[in-house]
């Protein structure tokens, strides 16, 4: 099952859809748009209402008929992001039902990596994805959408940008909202996402989808175009803004307290902190102190290592490491976070040119996951286990019947799968083709056996950081968060038999 041509025969040739649907006629009326709802780009309208119109038992049809006729990839992948900025709202949460996203980014990497057969099904899912999200916040805020922005208040770009920072920095949403589209007419993708990299990372809300929708929001739009940013960065910032009870800037909440002590925090860093010595030691320390000290602790031991001379990569080595123990510990949706919340902070990380937003974004990191450890021990029944103590297994047969049995094992026996994955990883022959022969039967298996959004984004998470963490600790770092991917032994997810049904 897992080589890839009896995937693809599987799939039954997903890169060609064969879906013939025919769309009918557009009326004049049905084309008026709604002065009070957000305008979108007029190139990417008619397929945005498209998705929103049809029903979700034919959506995929339709929309498989548009690609037939000559829609892009980048095209469905735009429609997909603003169908969901426009209709669903970040909040009560940044999270739930606003999954359908969140998950835009992580379902396009998934396709990006696959064969061609493939690279359909993710945005196929996504799509189906949005319609049962549209309709829980029908449900749930009574059909939100997102209001037009009054062109009489867009402001010039100096102004706006201090605007933006002011309201920010005091919660204020409708100046926010204002300024926000005022930089996406007037400013650049860097500079605005310096200072949205920056909030993104200040309050543990939401356990972590703020960072990761400022994330996966840049990392889209790098795709789509720069010429569909404004609703989508009027989406952020609300999200961003998203908190329970008083104005946050005027009381200390436990969400907000690392980031106002990380600001001095620091400020401690040697000034040529981005220099060092990738000292597993260094690693090591860093992870004993995130599995049992207080958020505090972890910071200043952050800065201790890198002051002592180690480099800021010994320290994302342990923060990688401890998310993937936590999903050992307790496989469920609090350690996941850890996971992905992590993945988005690196990406930022790695992203942002601002100096001092890169501290913080690491120093958050750190101070985020003791945070998820307290979480996973207010749900109760965590495994003491420890990643780096993880035996490793060799798994029998060839690499092909190896991965095989890894995750045929998984369903029944996650350690046994984990101890397997390690031991398989750690041969040397032929490693790079090995581990890259395990990812990709991974992420087909999501294709084939995921059935929610955190199938997807925790998968793309940890596929794309395994690369990003050292040799060292990555085979430890995978072989831990086996514990999260689906396993082939279980039915495959409603989807699979829709697409086979409509190309029956």
């Amino acid at each position: 099952m897992l080589r890839s041509g009896a995937v693809a025969g599987t799939l039954l040739g997903m890169g060609d859809l064969g879906l013939l649907s025919q769309l009918r006629p557009v009326s004049a009326a049905e084309a008026q748009l709604d002065p009070n709802v957000v305008r979108l780009d007029s190139s990417i309208e008619p397929l945005v209402r498209l998705i929103e119109e049809t029903p979700r038992e034919r959506l995929m049809e339709e929309v498989a008929g548009r690609i037939k006729k000559g829609t892009s990839y980048r095209e469905v992948l735009a429609a997909l992001l603003l169908v969901g900025v426009k209709n669903v709202e970040p909040r009560p949460s940044v999270g739930h039902k606003f999954h359908a996203v969140l998950v835009v980014n992580s379902a396009h990497l998934a396709s990006m990596s696959s064969p061609d057969e493939h690279r359909w099904l993710p945005i196929f899912w996504a799509l189906d994805h949005y319609k049962s999200a549209a309709q829980r916040d029908v449900q749930e805020r009574g059909d939100w959408t997102m209001s037009a922005m009054d062109d009489g208040k867009i402001l010039p770009h100096g102004k706006a940008r201090a605007q933006f920072i002011e309201a920010m920095e005091t919660w204020d949403e409708e100046k926010a909202d204002v300024a926000a589209a005022s930089l996406a007419r007037t400013g650049g993708a860097n500079e605005i996402y310096r200072l949205l990299f920056k909030y993104g990372s200040r309050d543990y809300r939401s356990i972590g989808h703020k960072a990761i929708y400022v994330a996966n929001s840049y990392r889209t739009l790098g795709c789509i175009g720069w010429q569909h940013a404004e609703p989508v960065l009027r989406s952020l910032t609300y999200a961003l803004l998203m908190h329970e009870g008083s104005n946050p800037a005027k009381r200390d909440d436990e969400a907000d307290r690392p980031f106002r002590r990380n600001e001095e925090v620091a400020a401690k860093l040697r000034e040529d902190w981005t220099t060092g010595k990738l000292d597993p030691g260094a690693t090591q320390a860093m992870i004993e102190t995130l599995r049992s000290g207080s958020n505090d602790d972890a910071c200043d031991q952050a800065v201790q290592l890198i002051n002592g001379g180690a480099h800021p990569q010994a320290i994302w080595d342990a923060l990688h490491v401890v998310s993937g123990e936590m999903v050992m510990q307790q496989p469920a949706i609090v350690p996941l976070h850890s996971v992905t919340t992590t993945n988005a902070l690196r990406y930022a990380y790695e992203t942002c040119g601002d100096d001092e937003t890169r501290k913080l974004l690491m120093l958050q990191n750190a101070a985020f996951l003791p945070m998820f450890r307290g979480g996973m021990n207010r749900r109760g029944n965590v495994k003491q286990v420890e990643a780096t103590n993880l035996e490793a297994e060799k798994p029998e047969g060839s690499p092909s019947e190896a991965v095989e049995n890894i995750f045929a094992q998984l369903g029944s026996d996650p350690m046994s799968a984990a101890q397997m994955t390690l031991g398989y990883l750690n041969e040397k022959e032929d490693h790079s083709s090995k581990a890259k022969q395990l990812i990709d039967a991974a992420r087909v298996l999501i294709f084939r056996k995921g059935t929610n959004a955190h199938d997807y984004k925790f998968s793309s998470a940890i596929l794309e950081d395994y690369y990003h963490v050292s040799p060292q600790w990555r085979n430890t770092y995978l072989a831990s968060n086996i514990f999260l991917l689906r396993d082939s032994q279980r039915g495959d997810n409603s989807l699979v038999g829709r697409i086979q049904s409509a190309l029956a």
